[in-house]
């Protein structure tokens, strides 16, 4: 079963007068549980092509298909909503809010869809636990260090039980000894959670944590 399909995507900029053409009709599927490396060097298309599968970007051309729902004309409302109840996203900064404990980083997703505050409190401290840190939830993100703040970033980016994680670069912030760890934990999370994991990375390493790998050169498939 295919959670995400996606036919001849295609996305550019304008730059003044020209035209950049980032991704090129890339065509991309994946199936429930199943995970996924992007890799490329750099320019190649890579995280913009994650953007548009996890639907932060809208594609100026092609077909995208999430959970057997065409999303590309969808409102940016209607995406939102998506992107709240199906989609985990990790990034490579942690994009934690510095003003937020790490319990309420964890559970703010739920509270924009308007969950009850309790329950989103307890799924927090369910997922807090699982990726070792229920000591540090109420830990403000600038007295964690760069591991403990990914792992916060990883159970928000499950708290909403998605179908897909899209992952940017996890560990390019890390040394390589807890980028291990980060990448152990963030597979192992996601498929407790029955979900599917797309990764974009530049480490050959972190690539062998997916089961099928898909290059990209010059914003097209290799």
């Amino acid at each position: 079963m295919n959670v995400l399909s996606a036919s001849q995507i295609k996305k550019s900029y304008r730059l003044g007068a020209d035209t950049l053409d980032v991704i090129t009709g890339i065509d991309f599927k994946l199936s429930k549980g199943e995970s996924v490396a992007i890799m490329g060097p750099s320019g190649s298309g890579k995280t913009t092509l994650l953007q548009v599968l996890g639907v932060m970007l809208k594609p100026d051309g092609g077909q995208l298909s999430i959970l057997d729902h065409d999303v590309v004309n969808l409102s940016d409302d209607e995406l939102s909503k998506i992107r709240r109840r199906h989609l985990g996203f990790v990034f490579q900064r942690f994009n934690l809010l510095g003003t937020m404990s790490a319990v309420d980083n964890i559970s703010w997703p739920l509270v924009l869809d308007g969950r009850d505050r309790r329950s989103t409190q307890v799924r927090a401290l369910e997922l807090l636990d699982r990726v070792g840190l229920k000591d540090r939830a109420h830990h403000f993100p600038h007295q964690l260090s760069g591991g403990e703040q990914q792992r916060v970033a990883i159970a928000r980016a499950l708290v909403a039980k998605p179908s897909i994680v899209f992952a940017d670069e996890p560990t390019g912030a890390l040394d390589s000894k807890t980028g291990l760890k980060i990448l152990e934990l963030l597979k192992e999370s996601v498929f407790k959670e029955g979900g599917s994991l797309v990764m974009v990375t530049h480490d050959q390493t972190a690539a062998t944590y997916c089961e099928r790998l898909v290059l990209l050169k010059d914003g097209k498939q290799c």
